[in-house]
């Protein structure tokens, strides 16, 4: 039971099969007990208590934003040539949009850690919603506001403005009196730029990130189905973009720029959380790596060329098929020592 893992040293293959195994499953019981839901699950949600507060702000600022009037830009007859297209409901309900963008996201952040049955995962899955939760509210707080600002008409105005078909305008201004229900005719104001269309970015563009980094696809192994998968949720984005130009609820101009507002936040707020997919730790986020470096320096800071060293030995590189002992801090035989007599790092 303490036979020795030393990379220097030649061993026959059935003990270093042996070695390796014991390893895998020593280690879960070992991570497990000293990081638990209670432990840490709940101590991210406390750490970052005061951020849940300016979600609840920036939601509150985004339904001032919805209830105001939008700017009515001036809409006179020569221009309502390119406003005429028509007035149908949309194929994708403003509705849905929070249950493919949020929940849809949510959904499989937990459905990967029920699956594992790990509670790092668990752990990541927490700061994974709340950076979604950032990433969709910031981008809606900033879509609101310029649409209010704006005041650009939809492409199907005019039958908001005039249901009867007929239209009036002033006799001094030559701006449009529109005669419609108020409430559709203040939506007509409000194209630029498309909410479908950034808050799906926001949404699924943050999942596509998420992916990325779990299923580790730039692990220069060339597996085209890993792409796949992350590029998914990007093409469900685009694809409601493109509808809301051909329901003429938006011009293109409107779908592109909601497009790249949504994907600029959830790229952000993806990476103030996480590091790079393509980088060796990309499949969990900073505060990770930062927990396990301080609890295996017993809670005192270290810098960080120690705790990027102490970092070396993981849970996914045992799992990997070409795993191979590493000198690294602790050492692996110090490791299975000290785990079978107990000890914590």
């Amino acid at each position: 039971g303490n036979l020795p893992l030393d990379p220097t040293k030649k061993r026959e293959k059935g003990t270093y099969i042996w070695e390796k195994e014991n390893v895998r499953k020593k280690m879960p019981d070992f991570q497990l007990e000293s990081h638990t839901l209670k432990s840490h699950g709940v101590k991210v949600a406390k750490v970052h208590k005061y951020d849940w507060l300016i979600l609840l702000l920036l939601a509150a600022v985004d339904i001032t934003l919805n209830v105001i009037e939008p700017f009515h830009r001036f809409v006179g007859e020569e221009m309502m040539t390119d406003l005429k297209y028509p007035f149908h409901k949309d194929t994708i309900p403003f509705w849905a949009v929070p249950i493919y963008a949020v929940i849809l996201p949510l959904v499989i952040f937990l459905l990967y850690y029920f699956c594992r049955k790990d509670v790092y995962d668990l752990h990541h899955a927490i700061l994974g919603i709340f950076s979604l939760s950032y990433s969709v509210l910031i981008t809606l707080v900033i879509t609101d506001s310029i649409k209010d600002a704006v005041g650009r008409p939809r492409p199907n105005f005019f039958w908001r403005c005039f249901p009867d078909g007929i239209g009036e305008f002033d006799p001094v201004s030559g701006n449009a009196m529109c005669n419609g229900d108020k409430k559709v005719i203040k939506e007509g104001h409000k194209s630029f730029p498309s909410g479908h269309t950034s808050i799906s970015f926001a949404g699924l563009g943050f999942l596509a990130w998420y992916l990325s980094g779990k299923i580790k696809v730039f692990d220069r192994r060339g597996h085209s189905a890993k792409l796949c998968i992350a590029f998914l949720p990007l093409l469900c984005a685009a694809l409601v973009g493109i509808s809301r130009v051909d329901d003429y609820w938006h011009h293109w101009q409107d779908v592109f720029a909601g497009g790249l507002i949504g994907i600029t936040i959830a790229s952000i707020c993806y990476l103030q959380s996480f590091p790079l997919p393509n980088q060796h730790d990309g499949w969990a986020p900073h505060a990770y790596f930062s927990m396990l470096a301080a609890e295996r320096n017993g809670g005192q800071s270290i810098s960080p060329a120690t705790r990027a060293n102490s970092l070396r030995m993981r849970r996914t590189d045992m799992d990997s098929p070409d795993f191979t002992p590493r000198d690294t801090s602790p050492p692996p035989h110090q490791l299975l020592e000290e785990m079978e007599t107990g000890r914590r790092y």
